[in-house]
This record gives structure tokens, sequence and C-alpha cells, in this order.
């Protein structure tokens, strides 16, 4: 049985929101069983506003939640992926994020940070089954280049390519399969990544106040601005990271193959909204064994009979 898990104890940060450019205090709090992920804001008085994809309220440069109070003002978070991919990714079910802002802090521009918080946390099962959606046929959704897929697997898997009008990043690619272990050595320490050209233009418009080659990877004409990337292929691993805390907006962790083309969070979320609206498409399971054995029998089922 693969039980929920929570946070063992309380445990708090303090950064910079990458487009606000304010600081940003954040502490991540146990929660009871079928919690879910959800955001508190203590600055407003505690509301609280769950991960879920009927949220999302931006997915420009980044994924923000809102949603309306029964007083009709307005609570949003913004730039939530990241973080939303290291609890995931952690297989941590049920937990309160509490912020005394409307941006989760960037940190170093990477999940490795919240990654280093989780586990100094620690992490307690608690007495209810996990439920997975396993994907029984493929999905898929285009616009114009972009393409984003989901398909039948017995784990989940994500393969990513990235093409951009740059030396560096012609064409990126990457398949892996994600498991806690290779999502904190290959994905989490992965950061962000910018254009410097467009860097003026954001800030005229209000975004990237606090972006910073500390939490950023910035590209100009001719390569990186950083001193260093931290893999070959930082970019496209960065897109995974992307990917993977955009997906948690279902709601359960996904058994399935995901396979994305030029995404960015838009296409991600929309298609994460497009899973949801096709039941048919994928069934709620207590275990990824139980994944395995469902889906052997379903193909002897429909195999043909064989003559002696």
């Amino acid at each position: 049985m693969n039980l929920q898990r929570t946070l063992r104890r309380s445990i708090s940060c303090a950064g910079i929101g990458l487009h606000s450019g304010k600081k940003v205090n954040l502490s991540l709090r146990p929660a009871a069983v079928d919690t879910g992920i959800r955001f508190r804001r203590s600055d407003l008085g505690g509301p609280e506003l769950p991960a879920k994809v009927d949220h999302v309220g931006g997915n420009r440069l980044s994924t923000g939640l809102m949603r309306d109070t029964a007083q009709g003002s307005a609570v949003r978070v913004d730039t939530v992926e990241h973080l939303l991919a290291a609890l995931v990714s952690l297989g941590i079910d049920n937990v309160i994020i509490e912020l005394n802002s409307p941006e989760v802090p960037i940190m170093d521009g990477s999940a490795a940070p919240f990654i280093y918080l989780i586990q100094e946390a620690g992490v307690k099962d608690l007495p209810r089954s996990r439920t997975y959606m396993k994907i029984l046929r493929p999905l898929s959704l285009s616009r114009g280049d972009k393409r984003i897929a989901l398909y039948p697997s017995d784990h989940f898997k994500v393969t990513y390519s990235i093409a951009f009008d740059h030396p560096l990043l012609r064409h990126q690619a990457r398949t892996l399969r994600v498991t806690e272990e290779s999502f904190v050595e290959e994905i989490a320490p992965a950061r962000t990544f910018g254009f410097l050209k467009e860097v003026e233009m954001m800030r005229q418009h209000g975004l990237a106040l606090g972006g910073s080659l500390e939490n950023a990877i910035v590209i100009g004409d001719t390569g990186v601005l950083n001193n260093a990337l931290r893999f070959d292929d930082e970019f496209v691993r960065h897109k995974i990271l992307d990917v993977i805390g955009d997906m948690a907006l279902v709601g359960h962790p996904i058994v399935g193959h995901l396979v994305a083309h030029r995404g960015g969070h838009a296409l991600h979320t929309e298609f994460a909204a497009h899973v949801l609206g096709q039941p048919d498409a994928w069934t709620l399971v207590e275990s990824p064994v139980d994944q395995i054995v469902d889906a052997a029998v379903a193909l002897s089922a429909k195999a043909p009979a064989r003559a002696n």
C-alpha cells in the first residue's frame, strides 16, 4: 500500500519574488489526509488556495493561482511551479504552504532549495492510501508548433524537447523516468533561464524585478552571462522541472509518459485541464503495482484466443 504523506514538522525560509522583487517568507506546514497541497496567504488573514488547475490565474512567464473570496476580493499566488515539482516528486500529498506575499520565492531559480527544505522537515506517512492517475489512452494538445501529450506507461516518464533561435538552444531533448532519486539528482538543480534582450522589456511591464544572475541563467547573444551551467542541457532539464510542477495541478501523481515539444506554462496548464476533462482516458488507482497488473489483465482479455 502506498500511503499519503506529509511533512514531519514545519520549516521556513525567506527569499525574493522573481517578478515582484519583494522579500517573501515561506513556511511549509504538515497537513492531514486528503488536504492536498494548499497555499495560505498569511498577509491577508489566512485565506487558502488549493493547488488545482481550475484555479490557474496566470501562466505567461510562470504559473499563478487565483480564486475569489466570499468577501469579493481575489487571492492569488504566483510562480508556484518549482515548489510544486519538488513536493510531488518527493511524494508529499498534503501540505500547507504559508506565504506573506503573492509570490513563491525564486530562491536560486531551481527546485533544489525546496528539496532541501522538505528533506530537513522530514516526511511522515498518513493512514490513508494515495491515489494515482493512470493514463489509459493517449491524450494530446497542439498550439501551433507547440505540442504536448500523455501516453499509457507503467511509470511516470517525461520526454521534453526545446528549440529556440539561439546557438545554444537550437535543439535540446531529454527523456527521464521520474523518481524521487532521479528528480533530486538530475532535474531539481536545473535553473530557470531567460534571454538578456527580453529582460528590459519584462521589467517595463513590471516583471522579473527580482531576477539576477543569482537566481536565473541569463543568455546573451553568444553565451550565458553566468559563470557556468550546472548541466550541459540545463535548459531542457528545467523545462522538465516546469512541466512536472504544472502537471501537479491535476491533483494526483501521474502514471504515464508525458511528451512535450516547445511547451510553456500556458500549454502545460491548458493540457492539465484537458486531461481532467477526459475522464475516460484515465483511472484512479491506489498502487503502481496494481496498475501494472491491471494493464496486463486488460491486454490478456483483449488478446485473441490461440488455437492449440
